[in-house]
């Protein structure tokens, strides 16, 4: 029996030709979620990396670097005092019977102020002044006595050459001769004497009208007038009068500022109420001796201040600047961007440490700053430095209008990731 077997000369419907390779549904698929998976991942890591630049831009705090003005000064509190002033008060005791002037009042040198009741010094001058002229008649009485000695004893000198007289009667003349030039004399002496208790007399009286010594305005009144004044321990003062036109700032200033001091240095001051006004001059004195309250060392500093308007009074409270450096229209930037920089140009620590003041950090005139880029990165650069203060400086070189410079760094927010 004879078998035989079919063969087929063409694949079944479906079937891939030998040496050709095709994908199913399933391998496309796979291969389409792997390229998914990679797209998404490269996405989320250029996302996490765009996002980490971005969020280091951000911690960053910056400011801008801007033109104006700046100063470097000594602050301190003052009072204002008239540059001359004087307390006008009396010589002598009893009832203040006028005052012609009162508190506001202006009045000029020589000007009279008040009047003392004079009827005490009055009475002495005149008791004086008779004593005086009793004294010269006496004394005119001893002249006559002492003409007519006088004549007597030439006429005993004449005798006795005639020797017409004896030698008694001549010593007699010239003894009572001597007498009267003796009584004379003692009576000038007594004359002397009245008179210059005269002219203590008639000062005494002058006392009792005051004067004004210099032109000024009458800034506080002491006495009321029927006032009985004595003047027997201390001279009472009246009134004090005071030239406005030029006002003395005293400020107290303390141990730890007053070395920045320098005499000859600008000084500005504003006022309470005075609308920010500034009045300037220059510093004047700095007395030695300081002033301690509550275990503050405090030092005067003195300085004039013209004031024709007499808008500044006495004890006005003087808000004091003491001007050691200043420059306009310069760049400037925050203090707290500047960081010190060694001899050979590297870094040399953060900015400034506690306890000192960080302008020192830069007394050689450089430093060195952060520049923040258009592209969001920070760059170090060396910049010349010029005038500071305590909030800002000014920079000469290395710097633009506008830059943006890094002054600090943001405290990451609560719960963020890292």
């Amino acid at each position: 029996m004879t078998s035989s077997v079919k063969t087929s000369d063409s694949a079944s419907a479906g079937s891939t030709p030998r040496g050709r390779f095709t994908l199913s549904r399933m391998d496309w698929a796979v291969i389409i979620v792997a390229a998914s998976a990679l797209l998404l991942g490269g996405g989320y890591y250029s996302w996490r990396a765009w996002s980490g630049a971005g969020a280091s831009r951000n911690a960053l705090l910056t400011a801008t670097v801007t033109r104006g003005d700046i100063e470097d000064a000594v602050t301190a509190t003052g009072t204002l005092q008239p540059k001359d002033y004087v307390d006008v008060g009396t010589q002598v005791s009893g009832q203040l019977t006028k005052l012609l002037v009162g508190i506001g009042d202006t009045v000029k040198a020589g000007q009279l102020l008040a009047e003392i009741d004079p009827s005490v010094y009055q009475s002495k001058v005149d008791a004086d002044r008779a004593q005086l002229l009793n004294q010269r008649a006496q004394i005119a009485d001893k002249q006559a006595q002492l003409v007519l000695a006088q004549l007597q004893f030439a006429r005993q000198l004449n005798l006795a050459r005639d020797n017409a007289t004896t030698t008694d009667a001549l010593q007699s003349a010239e003894a009572t001769q001597q007498s009267a030039i003796a009584q004379r004399d003692a009576f000038q002496a007594q004359m002397q004497q009245t008179k210059s208790s005269l002219r203590g007399d008639e000062a005494s009286l002058g006392y009792t009208k005051i004067y004004a010594p210099m032109a000024g305005t009458v800034v506080s009144q002491a006495a009321k007038q029927g006032q009985t004044l004595n003047a027997n321990q201390q001279a009472p003062i009246v009134m004090r009068i005071a030239d406005l036109a030029t006002m003395t700032v005293q400020a107290q200033v303390s141990e730890a500022d007053v070395a920045k001091l320098k005499v000859g240095m600008n000084v500005y001051f504003t006022t309470l109420g005075g609308e920010n006004r500034r009045f300037s001059g220059k510093l004047r004195q700095i007395p030695p001796t300081p002033t301690v309250v509550n275990n503050v060392v405090l030092y005067d500093a003195l300085f004039e201040v013209p004031n024709p308007e007499r808008v500044l009074m006495t004890q006005m409270t003087a808000q004091v600047f003491f001007v050691s450096a200043s420059a306009k229209d310069v760049l400037l930037i925050p203090l707290t961007a500047l960081r010190p920089v060694a001899d050979d140009g590297r870094k040399r620590g953060s900015r400034g440490g506690s306890g000192i003041d960080p302008r020192s950090l830069f007394a050689s005139g450089r430093a060195q700053v952060s520049v923040v880029g258009r592209d969001g990165k920070a760059e170090d650069r060396d910049v010349d430095v010029g005038v500071m203060n305590r909030v800002a400086a000014e920079i000469k070189a290395g710097l633009l209008p506008g830059e943006q410079v890094v002054v600090g760094s943001k405290a990451p927010a609560a719960g963020a990731r890292s």
